[in-house]
């Protein structure tokens, strides 16, 4: 039995605040702008926001290189623009989460600058140091996450500091007790503010052992998850989800089983990473990416149903956030059949068993950018990404076709909101162009048509509201062979639904799994055309989706 949470039930909708809404004009998103747009989130239906970093940072990388964890970047407002956010949201039934990025801090936290300064300094432990090796080189061959090395030479004491990420977001010591304090003191200090929970960053790495390079899920990841759920968000009743890349069906209980005390859900990226190529290079694999294989794609969504069903733990359920690439661009069509396959994206999404999550501009269709110049990019992955490829031989065309379909400022281009300038994101220059695309694909449109996206995302998210069995029902796979069709079935207490999704650009003639044959359905939601009495077969559009309940034989 599962026993009932209140984030069951919720709809979590990722805001990247410097791509949101700018309400001053300065190019760069901002608290008061989403302030702002509050009003188009509650219409949608959602009841939790997660905000990507807004803490003080010097930006190396867009804000997970936090330098004060008790502050706001002052490009995104004050204090008390986010207890106003908070109060705003609260009026409208929407709750508030914070990205928790304590892997790593910006090398401008006071914490590393102290660290610097001296070997025998207060805060050197908080930190991650090493001797050179015999040679004097780096201690080890560890390649960062965003390309050279994981160690960078510090002149003045002679010794290397880690860094999984950019060399200005050096690791913290989790090994040093003083360092879960101090994060756990932090902690406290926002959930007394009035925030709802945690998306934690990269959680997974919190167990490192540097030495012995275990660096993913490490022999000390779960006791720390736990003492941390003690000391902070656990006698909170908080929402907590974990980016953990390295988990698996059989390792994700250990961090969301109810009773191990440690997280809510984790987000597992099984389904993203089925398209990645073989790359050496930590993330390499992405940037040779191959085509979307919907056959491997359902049958992962189902081992992890399977996996954390009946109260094992409980799932994320998402398509994009700001580090992959546009859902429709990748996973549908974002070119004739956008429309339809975004909602066909987003029906075989929120019909599984778990916490929904909306990333912004997902709910109107927006689509990847092809930027023509290298230098129109902004995210550090994505540049470091271009230059090392350079010095091993790939051509500036290759180069930009895995940018294209992959660089992470895909996610990041500004909100699209209208057919004004810049697509209604700000009134001044953007600090990251608006996909020129925008005059065709924008919210004001999009809401506009009663065929939209964002009605298909209303009526998805009032459908879990209001029916248990969306929330707790069994998930059964069917048509587990087809190589296009994702159809499963959802039954709690006798009442069974199917959900189906045709992931072809090709009309598809599919044979129903014999309990739906020659039935009686009500259809409660669809993308092309309303699905009542059912015979043995079925022929769908392109990239149709539907949900029906079954009402009775015909």
């Amino acid at each position: 039995m599962i026993e009932p949470r209140w984030w069951h039930r919720a709809v979590v909708y990722q805001i990247y605040p410097s791509s949101f809404m700018d309400a001053n004009g300065d190019g760069m998103g901002d608290l008061p702008g989403i302030i702002q747009r509050l009003d188009h989130l509650a219409d949608l239906g959602i009841t939790v926001i997660w905000l990507s970093p807004i803490f003080e940072s010097p930006m190396d990388d867009n804000g997970y290189d936090i330098s004060n964890y008790q502050a706001i970047a002052p490009q995104f407002g004050t204090l008390d623009d986010l207890d106003r956010l908070i109060a705003e949201a609260r009026q409208r039934g929407i709750k508030i989460i914070l990205d928790l990025v304590v892997n790593h801090s910006s090398d401008e936290h006071p914490w590393f600058i102290d660290a610097r300064s001296s070997k025998d300094s207060e805060h050197r432990d908080f930190y991650i140091w090493r001797q050179p090796n015999a040679d004097g080189g780096e201690p080890s061959d560890l390649t960062s996450y965003f390309s050279g090395s994981m160690w960078e030479f510090d002149a003045a004491s002679g010794e290397y500091y880690f860094h999984q990420f950019s060399k200005k977001q050096p690791d913290l010591n989790w090994d040093n007790p003083a360092v879960p304090e101090a994060v756990h003191a932090m902690m406290n200090w926002w959930l007394d503010r009035g925030v709802a929970g945690f998306r934690m960053d990269v959680l997974d790495l919190l167990g490192k052992d540097v030495d012995n390079q275990k660096l993913a899920a490490g022999p000390t990841l779960h006791q720390r998850i736990h003492a941390m759920n003690q000391a902070t968000f656990g006698p909170r009743d908080a929402l907590t989800v974990g980016e953990t890349w390295s988990v698996t069906p059989e390792t994700a209980p250990l961090y969301c089983a109810p009773e191990r005390d440690e997280i809510s859900m984790v987000f597992q990226f099984e389904h993203i990473s089925l398209t990645f190529g073989e790359d050496s290079a930590p993330n390499g694999g992405k940037w040779n990416a191959h085509p979307m294989d919907p056959l491997k794609l359902k049958r992962v969504f189902a081992k992890w149903q399977d996996a954390l069903a009946d109260g094992r733990g409980w799932n994320s359920l998402f398509w994009n956030n700001h580090d992959l690439p546009r859902a429709v661009s990748e996973f549908g069509s974002d070119g004739e059949h956008r429309i339809t396959s975004a909602k066909m994206l987003a029906t075989v999404l929120h019909g599984q068993q778990g916490t929904p999550y909306i990333y912004q501009g997902e709910e109107i269709g927006m689509t990847n950018v092809r930027f023509e110049s290298i230098d129109d990019y902004r995210d550090i992955e994505t540049l470091n990404f271009f230059a090392d490829k350079a010095e091993h031989g790939w051509s500036t065309e290759r180069r930009m076709a895995a940018i294209y379909r992959y660089g992470r400022d895909n996610a990041r281009t500004p909100m699209q909101w209208s057919t004004t300038d810049h697509g209604g994101f700000s009134t001044g220059t953007p600090w990251l162009a608006v996909n020129p695309n925008y005059r065709q694909i924008n919210a004001e449109a999009d809401r506009a048509d009663p065929d939209g996206i964002f009605q298909h995302y209303q009526k998805l998210i009032q459908l879990r509201k209001t029916h248990d069995v969306l929330v707790y029902g069994r998930f059964t796979l069917l048509l587990e062979d087809h190589p296009t069709v994702f159809a499963y079935e959802r039954e709690l207490n006798g009442e069974r639904w199917l959900v189906l999704g045709s992931f072809s650009a090709e009309r598809t003639r599919v044979r129903l799994p014999a309990p739906w044959q020659n039935t009686l359905c009500d259809c409660l939601i669809h993308n092309v055309s309303a699905r009542g009495a059912m015979g043995e077969s079925l022929e769908l559009a392109p990239y149709e989706a539907f949900i029906v309940r079954l009402e009775g034989i015909a």
